[in-house]
């Protein structure tokens, strides 16, 4: 066998055992699995504190966290004005919507930028680094979402509601592969 094979024979085998060793050390070190009931989640969301995003759980599962999160949106008039929304430069969403619906925008050319602090319980609880934003009225991807639907909003995708005309509520779950939200997280009102 030529030193060319060998060589690449052996970092090959390095590379699998480290494969397998990453594998068994995550199955090892997570027994358990992690329920949040809807009674929890729906505690949550209707707690008195008034936020519109709110973390319940966030959870490690070994190479990365995900959290658990709810939100809702209340009626907002379409206007010709920018549409006002957020990116999470880290962590992605996936919504749920549980009720309601409204016109979601995702995507298009960006308005500027505001970054949002990061002492804020929005970096340091619910989303990791974040900033607000705008994109122009009909930019971007828009569409009406309604109870049942999906959105999958990867990380450093805009997203902003044009339009809600009945509240919108929904659950995010929330993948955090860089380890940037705070394991082992519980809503107060969780508990």
């Amino acid at each position: 066998m030529s030193k060319f094979k060998t060589l690449v024979a052996l970092i090959s085998v390095a590379v699998c055992s480290l494969v397998v060793f990453s594998a068994a050390s995550q199955v090892d070190s997570i027994k358990l699995a992690t329920d949040v009931p809807f009674q929890v989640w729906q505690a949550v969301l209707h707690a008195p504190e008034g936020r519109v995003d709110r973390q319940v759980k966030v959870v490690d599962i070994g190479n990365s966290y995900v959290a658990v999160g709810v939100l809702f949106r209340d009626p907002i008039v379409a206007t010709d004005e920018p549409v006002r929304g957020i990116v999470h430069t880290r962590v992605s969403e996936v919504y749920y919507i549980t009720s309601g619906s409204g016109v979601l925008v995702t995507g298009g050319t960006m308005l500027g930028r505001n970054d949002i602090p990061a002492n804020s319980d929005i970096v340091t609880e619910l989303v990791g680094e974040s900033f607000s934003t705008s994109v122009a009225r009909g930019d971007g991807q828009v569409r009406l979402v309604s109870e049942g639907d999906i959105i999958v909003i990867p990380a450093g995708v805009f997203h902003g509601w044009h339009e809600v005309e009945e509240r919108v509520e929904m659950v995010s779950i929330r993948p955090d592969p860089e380890k940037v939200l705070p394991a082992g997280y519980v809503n107060p009102y969780a508990e």
